[in-house]
């Protein structure tokens, strides 16, 4: 920290002067002699045990039963600014190797105004390791740490109480937009496939309704598993999808591997415009019988492998985007669910049960009229979901801008400037840190000079 970046009335020591540095009395337990502890104990003889970025789990006993601050040692994201290195202890409590333990210094500074501290600095010039950065206490104890006069300190804390809370709030609020949105489409869905959403539209057209069930075999052309090889990493031959490439409505045709194939397969497995790709195998049942439609081609040629299943359908019956909301739909995820068997971990539905899929069909007008709403409300809440995330970026940034300006003073300017006799003479930052100094060097103990025997 550069002096010149705070006011020129506060100081700056080293982090070792300001707290009491509490890590000799940590205990490393691991987790089997913990569970071992725990067993059998009643709930209110059990106490939180901290380790690097907060509580990993409980033990039977505890090492501290005060205010503290814990700042990860180890396994934190001390280069990301924008998550938390540092939190607060209360209460009996564990901790063990992996977190230093501190106690800001009484009447020099308080443990909230050094949570805070701790969560904004810049820890690269600290930390060392590869993978697994590291913040020696000998780094920790000589990083600067800026002392303004106490009274300021305590504002400093409140302002960023409030300030803080009020972003955490605001993201909070932001964080549940996504869900309603995914409430949004699931009732725009629901609605296309039960005719309420073209109920208006079918008053002045002509269009069949209570619609006719058909299986999905009645509707299609061709179902067909994809290629067994295993592709290649290095490029050669064609570019082949990846079971993950294939999202409800979403297909990635850029995270792709590479297969080589006779000309009869490359014809054979070729995707093409308006093809449907299902998912028939998966590790989450979520994605399961997951359907998108190949709108256009990214490549000359594109292969899918076998834990995918293409369908092209009667476009003299149903037109493909149709096919693609319908499956989305919570009638066909229900189906697919019912259906679902597992195997080797890995859970999947066959063709066969796919082909048995009733499918509720209006007439291609009405079907194409829901394809036009469902794609206009749907790229609605596709623009609001951009906005949030947009807006949640601008939050995640103001938690690190606001405390950055607390640090520099900029937050309390106005605060000095209405109270000069806080922040001078006896009650001048130099003044505390001069005090502190002197009642650590009384108390500490004398070196006993050794003797000739």
């Amino acid at each position: 920290m550069s002096t010149s970046a705070v006011p020129s009335d506060w100081q700056i020591a080293n982090l070792e002067v300001c707290v009491d540095i509490l890590d000799s009395q940590r205990v490393p337990v691991n987790n089997k002699e913990r569970q071992a502890r725990i067993q059998n104990k009643a709930p209110d003889e059990l106490y939180p045990y901290f380790g690097a970025t907060g509580e990993v789990g409980k033990i039977d006993g505890y090492l501290f039963d005060e205010e503290l601050v814990a700042l990860g040692e180890d396994g934190v994201p001390f280069l990301d600014p924008r998550k938390p290195k540092a939190y607060k202890l209360s209460g009996k409590t564990w901790v063990n190797n992996h977190a230093h333990v501190l106690k800001a210094v009484e009447g020099l500074t308080t443990n909230q105004f050094l949570l805070h501290y701790l969560n904004q600095f810049d820890y690269q010039e600290y930390v060392n390791g590869g993978t697994r950065l590291k913040l020696t206490q000998a780094n920790m104890r000589r990083m600067p740490f800026p002392v303004p006069p106490l009274a300021e300190q305590k504002v400093i804390a409140d302002k960023l109480d409030t300030l803080l809370a009020q972003v955490e709030n605001t993201k909070a609020r932001l964080e549940r937009i996504p869900q309603i949105l995914k409430r949004f489409r699931q009732s725009v869905l629901a609605a296309a496939v039960s005719g309420r959403l073209t109920e208006e539209w079918r008053e002045h057209n002509s269009s069949q309704f209570p619609y006719e069930n058909h299986e999905l075999s009645e509707i299609i052309h061709e179902m067909r598993n994809g290629l067994s090889p295993k592709p290649n990493e290095d490029g050669r031959g064609h570019p082949i999808l990846r079971i993950s490439s294939v999202r409800p409505f979403s297909l990635d045709q850029i995270d792709i591997r590479h297969l080589e194939v006779s000309e009869k397969d490359k014809e054979r497995y070729s995707l093409q415009p308006d093809d449907l790709l299902f998912t028939r195998y998966n590790g989450s049942i979520e994605f399961v019988g997951v359907c998108a439609r190949v709108s256009q081609l990214n490549h000359d040629t594109l292969l899918y492998p076998d834990k995918l299943i293409r369908v092209r359908v009667d476009k003299a019956q149903v037109i493909p985007e149709f096919l693609e909301i319908f499956a989305a739909s919570f009638e066909a995820r229900q189906y697919i669910y019912s259906l679902v068997k597992s195997t080797s971990g890995q859970k999947g539905i066959s063709g066969k049960d796919l082909k048995l899929m009733k499918v509720a069909l209006p007439t291609i007008s009405e079907q194409t009229e829901i394809v036009r709403q469902v794609a206009q409300l749907f790229a609605h809440a596709d623009r609001i979901e951009q906005q949030v995330n947009n807006a949640l970026a601008r939050v995640n940034n103001l938690t690190q801008s606001i405390l950055a300006k607390a640090f520099r003073g900029e937050l309390t300017e106005q605060w000095r400037k209405d109270n000069p006799e806080l922040i001078s003479g006896e009650n001048s930052a130099k003044a505390l840190l001069e005090r502190i100094k002197a009642k650590r060097a009384a108390a500490a103990k004398p070196k006993r000079r050794k003797t000739k025997a």
